[in-house]
Formats: C-alpha cells, structure tokens, sequence
C-alpha cells in the first residue's frame, strides 16, 4: 500500500529520494494505478504523485486549465524541479500543456495512453449512475485483460459515479480535453519524450500514439503487446524496463525548433 501525505491543500505520494518522477494519474485513475512505478524506482528516484483534485475542484473551474493551475501550485509549493514528468490518459494531457508552459523545469516527458489528439472515451456522455453492470464494463473496457480491473476498482468508479456533482465534474473534465487538440502546439516540446503504448489501446488507438511520434520533435515511441490503456498497470513489468532504458539514455541534445 501507498503511504498518502497531506501538505496544504494538497494529497500526494512522496517516495524515495535523488531525480523527481513526478506521475499523473488520468480521469478515472488513482494513486495506486502507479504502484508497480513507485516500487520498482523509489529506491533510485524521487518519485512524486499528486491526487489530482478531479472530484473536489470547483465545478466552474473543472477542466484542464483548473488542472494545470493545481499541478502548478503543486510543484511550486514542493519547489521541484528538473523533473522527469508522466502521465497516463489525462496526466499524459496535462503534462502536455505544463511542458509547454514550463520545458525549463522538464528533463524528459513520458506519455501513456495519452490524450491531447483524439480519445474514444465515455467522458463525452453521462455515466449511467446506479448501472453497476454498466461501470464493470466500462472500467474493463480499458484494459486488454478485463481481469486487470479488480473489483476494489470497479467498486471505486462506481462508488464516484453515484454522485451527481462528481459526475457532473468528470464530463465537464472530458470536454475540456476532447476540445482541446493539441497537434498544433505540441510540435515546439523540445524535451526528450518516451511514448509507452498499448499495442491494443482501445481509447487512443495506436495511430494516436504515432502521431504523437511524428508532432513531437525529440520522440521516441514503445509499443506493448496485449496491452490497452493503462500499460503501467496491465503489464508493469515490461513497462518499467523501457521506462528504465529511457531514464539512463544521456540527455540527447535537444532539438532546435
């Protein structure tokens, strides 16, 4: 189990010590979808993850732009820095848009399954609350393997679409990312990015992930067989050794735009 901190206003991860890995979870995730990461790199790294406020933030400010702020007072507040960032899903978006706005304070970027050019997700349409059968599927369907969802997860998403108000935050969070494509902008991240897919993501399919691949400059991309949308979770092994061949590569140097 992860041992979760409080600071503020602020619910967080912190282990280990050296280099940050800071991890994002995406719309439906947790804390604990990053277990496999956090065991096998707290030994050799800082490794960092915020609870993105998802269900708590104001319902006026739910969508990226809120996300990003919080993500920014965060790493204010820890005053971190030269980071290695990820995200999984909507983490993977985020990320984006804080790269953006911050390269200095990225060394590398990994993106999972990650949205930001196109997504196939159920955020675009009211969960169906008080459909147990319903969420099961759903939760399974991002995964190659619907055995991956426990039943401790699909009890937790559907504990969080019984409320109405939780609800109502997660489509307005959906919106926003699926309204925001960022094809145009993405092609000035400078910083090294690993791209880690599900050869099998249902999602953001594999030709999502190749134009990733083709939009960002210093890109190189992975895919994982019989895999979807979580590979740090569906096969955290296999994920961990590309995720360690890239944090030992050198700095490549970066691309000018």
């Amino acid at each position: 189990m992860l041992n979760v901190k409080e600071k503020g206003e602020f619910q967080f991860i912190d282990e280990g010590s050296g280099e940050v890995i800071l991890l994002l979870h995406g719309l439906f995730g947790a804390l604990s979808n990053w277990e496999g990461v956090v065991n096998k790199f707290s030994s050799n790294y800082r490794v960092v993850i915020p609870m993105l406020p998802i269900y708590e933030m104001p319902i006026r400010e739910a969508g990226l732009d809120g996300l990003v702020n919080y993500l920014q007072r965060f790493i204010s507040a820890f005053s971190l820095d030269n980071m290695i960032l990820m995200g999984n899903s909507l983490g993977g978006h985020i990320a984006l848009i804080y790269t953006l706005k911050e390269q200095q304070k990225v060394k590398k970027l990994v993106l999972t399954g990650s949205s930001g050019l196109f997504e196939n997700s159920m955020g675009g349409s009211f969960p169906k609350r008080g459909s147990y059968d319903y969420i099961k599927e759903r939760v399974e369907y991002t995964f190659y393997d619907p055995k991956t969802a426990t039943k401790e997860y699909i009890d937790e998403v559907f504990e969080t679409t019984k409320s109405i108000p939780k609800c109502m935050r997660i489509v307005a969070i959906a919106k926003s990312a699926q309204r925001h494509n960022m094809a145009e902008e993405i092609t000035r991240i400078q910083v090294p990015t690993l791209l880690i897919w599900g050869l099998n993501d249902t999602i953001t399919p594999p030709m999502v992930a190749h134009e990733f691949n083709r939009l960002i400059p210093n890109s190189e991309l992975r895919f994982i067989d019989k895999c979807c949308h979580a590979p740090m979770m569906e096969h955290p092994d296999k994920f961990n050794v590309i995720l360690e061949e890239f944090l030992k590569q050198g700095n490549t140097q970066k691309i000018s735009a």
